[in-house]
C-alpha cells in the first residue's frame, strides 16, 4: 500500500494558529472529534467511505521536518517555543473508523478521533481533504456500476482530473466503488489496481489509412484489442476494417472489441452489434465513452443498447454535478478538569440541521435475516449493542419523531479502531477486498435505497440516552424548555 506522507503543513493556516492558542493558554485536553455528513451527494440513497487507509498512513507518518518550521518562522505569529514543539511532533492518538467500502448515511458518525487538543485540531484539514474527496468518487462510481447492470465499468478520467494527485486518489476511489479498472498506469503501479487501455484517434491518423492503423495494432497487442471506430465513418469504414481484422485475429485464435467516442451511442451501438454478428462475431465486445455519466448509462441500459463496456472519465473523477462531498469535523466531547471525566459538547445553531450531536458515540447497523440493512441507531459509545429486543429510535434532528426497530435478526457495531496510541491497529485490508465489501454492501440494499430517482431515505436515529443528553445540554443553553 503506498504510504501518504504525513507533512504538518499540509494543513489550514488557522488550524495551527489555534493549535499553538491551545498550548498557551491551558487547553492542551483530551478530547472526541467527530467526521460525519448530513446531506447525500447526488441526489443519492447512500454513499460509499474511502479514504480511510490514507488518514491512517497520513497520521502515522505525520511529522514537520525542519524547512516546514523554517517556513512558519517566517510567516509570523508562531512562538519560537511552539516552534521547537513542533521539531519532535507525532500523532499520538486512537482513532476510530467505519470500514471502507461501507455503506454510510447521513447524520452518523463515520470517523472518531481520540487525542490532545492540538493534535486533534491540526488534521482537521487533511482528513476531510482525505475522506471527502474519496467517498465522493467512491460514491459516484457505485452509482455508476449500478447503473451499468454488471457490466465493466472503466476510470479513465486522468487527463480531467483535478491534478495529478487527485486523478490517483480518484483512480483508488473508482475501484472502490466497483470500477473495474484504470486507464491510470501510476494508480495500477500504486494501489494495485487493474490497468487498461485501447487507442486514441492520433494513432488512427498517424498511419496512412485506418486499415493500416488497426493491423499494426493488431500486430502489437494481439491480445488486447479494442478499435476505435469513430474516427472518420463509424458504420462505414470504422466498423468494416475492425471486421476485416477482426478477421485476421481470429485466425491466430484472439478475440477483439470496438470503442465509439461519438454520435448517438444507444443507435450506433445497436447498427455496429448487428454488424458484428452478421459478420460472425458475436464475441466481440462494444465498449462506449464520450461525457457518460449514471443518467446516460442508465438510460442507454434500460433502452437495450448492446454495450459491453463503459469508459468514464470526467463525471467521474470530478464528482460530475456535485464539485465536494459534505463532510464536517466536529468537537464532540473534552475532559473537563472539575469533573474528572469527559464531558459532552455539541455545536448548537439555530438551523437545527446543522447542530451537532454530542458525546463519544458508536453506531449499530440492523440487519433482516436475509442481510439487508434495517437501519443505523446511533448511540453513546458505552451502550450496549442490542441483542433482539425492540429498540425505540428517534430522529438525529427532529426530536418528537421516534418508531420502533423490531423484528431484526442481528446488529453490528460500525465503529471499529483503526489506530492506537499513533500506531496503525489491526489488520491492513486490500483494495480488492474494500472493493468487494462496496459491492456487496450495495447489493444488500433494497432496491429502494439504489434507484435513480427519489431514493426512500434510510433511517439514522439516536438512541433514548444520547437524545436525552442532547436536550440536557439544549436547556443548560437556554434552546429548548
Amino acid at each position: 500500500m503506498k504510504e501518504t506522507r504525513g507533512s504538518g503543513i499540509a494543513t489550514d493556516l488557522y488550524e495551527l494558529t489555534m493549535m499553538q492558542g491551545y498550548q498557551t493558554y491551558g487547553k492542551n485536553i483530551p478530547v472526541v472529534f467527530e467526521v460525519f455528513f448530513r446531506s447525500q451527494p447526488f441526489g443519492s440513497g447512500y454513499s460509499i467511505l474511502a479514504g480511510v487507509a490514507d488518514v491512517v498512513s497520513y497520521l502515522e507518518n505525520l511529522s514537520f521536518s525542519a524547512d516546514e518550521i523554517g517556513y512558519l518562522s517566517g510567516v509570523g505569529g508562531f512562538r519560537d517555543e511552539f516552534l521547537s514543539h513542533l521539531q519532535d511532533f507525532s500523532f499520538t492518538g486512537d482513532v476510530y473508523a467505519m470500514r471502507e467500502g461501507e455503506v454510510v448515511f447521513p447524520n452518523e458518525p463515520v470517523l472518531r478521533v481520540h487525542a490532545d487538543m492540538s493534535q486533534a485540531q491540526l488534521i482537521e484539514s487533511t482528513v476531510l481533504n482525505f475522506l471527502n474527496f474519496q467517498t465522493l468518487i467512491a460514491t459516484k462510481a457505485a452509482r455508476i456500476v449500478h447503473a451499468a447492470h454488471g457490466r465493466d465499468v472503466l476510470e479513465m478520467g486522468m487527463r480531467r482530473a483535478q491534478g495529478p494527485n487527485g486523478a490517483l486518489t480518484a483512480a483508488r476511489a473508482a475501484y472502490i466503488g466497483g470500477a473495474a479498472a484504470s486507464s491510470n498506469t501510476l494508480a495500477g503501479m500504486t494501489y494495485g489496481i487493474p490497468v487498461r487501455g485501447t487507442m486514441a484517434h492520433s494513432w488512427i491518423m498517424a498511419f496512412d489509412s485506418e486499415l493500416e492503423a488497426f493491423q499494426r495494432y493488431a500486430e502489437l497487442y494481439p491480445d488486447r484489442c479494442i478499435f476505435l471506430i469513430d474516427t472518420y465513418d463509424t458504420l462505414g469504414s470504422g466498423i468494416e476494417n475492425a471486421i476485416t481484422v477482426g478477421a485476421w485475429l481470429r485466425e491466430q485464435g484472439k478475440t477483439f472489441g470496438v470503442r465509439l467516442d461519438s454520435g448517438d451511442l444507444e443507435y450506433l451501438s445497436h447498427a455496429v452489434r448487428k454488424r458484428l454478428d452478421d459478420a460472425g462475431f458475436p464475441d466481440a465486445r462494444i465498449a462506449v465513452s464520450n461525457e457518460l455519466d449514471e443518467w446516460i448509462v442508465n438510460q442507454l441500459v434500460t433502452d437495450g443498447a448492446p454495450i459491453d463496456l463503459w469508459g468514464i472519465g470526467t463525471h467521474l473523477v470530478t464528482g460530475g454535478s456535485q464539485a465536494s462531498f459534505p463532510g464536517v469535523y466536529k468537537l464532540a466531547a473534552r475532559y473537563d478538569a472539575a469533573l474528572g471525566t469527559m464531558r459532552p459538547v455539541m455545536k448548537v445553531s439555530d438551523n437545527p440541521e446543522k447542530s451537532s450531536n454530542p458525546g463519544i458515540k458508536q453506531v449499530f447497523r440492523f440487519y433482516s435475516e436475509t442481510g439487508e440493512p434495517l437501519g443505523d441507531l446511533v448511540c453513546e459509545a458505552d451502550e450496549a449493542e442490542p441483542s433482539g429486543e425492540p429498540v425505540l429510535l428517534y430522529h438525529p434532528t427532529s426530536i418528537t419523531q421516534k418508531y420502533r426497530m423490531e423484528g431484526y435478526h442481528r446488529t453490528e457495531a460500525l465503529l471499529k479502531p483503526v489506530m492506537k496510541g499513533g500506531t496503525r491497529y489491526g489488520k491492513t485490508e486490500s483494495l480488492p477486498e474494500l472493493r468487494a465489501r462496496s459491492i456487496s454492501r450495495v447489493e444488500s440494499l433494497p432496491h429502494t435505497y439504489r434507484r435513480m430517482i427519489n431514493p426512500h431515505v434510510y433511517k439514522v436515529s439516536l438512541s433514548r440516552r444520547l437524545k436525552e443528553m442532547k436536550l440536557d445540554i439544549l436547556r443548560e443553553y437556554g434552546i429548548y424548555e
